[in-house]
């Protein structure tokens, strides 16, 4: 794990995620343990309206919090119901906790290498429909981190399981002088909520 993101980890706590919170994300506990009890692989498809925020965020961190904890089983994806382009904030803002982004393809939807460790595979990370090719096809978990998408897709194709634990959208400070701190709580607040999640499914 690159050096900068085991010090984030490190610093984030739980304990100020609320019992409420920790209910919602109850659903996607119990979609992972009883897959890894079995051995089984975990695919996990985070779906937002527009796959260009935290989607991506929360694919990232949740594919960087499963190798924290040794879990090489687990597999994330991300998507929307239409695609649009990662928004360039959320890789500065990734680059911000230690993450190491490269650009492996400039366009109006460009394509970015995500690593979290020097010697794994980078995530890749680019705007695209849940049901995109790179997406798998069934057996996963649907995990809608946005209401609109959640109030638009009440069917996911091939999800074994759907999940609503949506986040508000750090969008709404796009170009205000608050912009940088919204994304970076956004970021947090994912990176605990997934550490939170992988935490209790490695438990006995």
């Amino acid at each position: 794990m690159n050096t900068k993101i085991t010090e984030t980890i490190t610093a984030i706590s739980t304990e100020n995620i609320s019992k409420e919170r920790k209910e919602t994300l109850k659903s996607l506990i119990e979609y992972i343990k009883p897959k890894l009890f079995e051995n089984k692989g975990v695919r996990i498809n985070f779906i937002c309206t527009h796959n260009s925020r935290r989607s991506h965020l929360s694919q990232v961190w949740a594919q960087t919090m499963a190798h924290h904890f040794g879990l090489s089983n687990v597999t994330c994806f991300s998507g929307g119901t239409e695609s649009t382009a990662m928004f360039p904030m959320v890789a500065e803002t990734l680059k911000k906790d230690g993450f190491t982004i490269e650009t492996i393809s400039d366009s109006n939807n460009p394509i970015y290498a995500i690593k979290f460790d020097a010697n794994e595979h980078p995530i890749i990370g680019f705007s695209k429909r849940f049901d995109d090719a790179f997406n798998p096809e069934s057996s996963f978990a649907a995990i809608m981190t946005c209401s609109q998408a959640d109030a638009g897709c009440p069917f996911i194709p091939g999800a074994e399981k759907r999940i609503p634990i949506t986040y508000e959208d750090p969008k709404l400070f796009d170009g205000t002088p608050e912009q940088e701190e919204k994304y970076l709580e956004r970021s947090r607040q994912i990176a605990s909520e997934m550490l939170y999640v992988f935490s209790e499914v490695t438990k006995n």
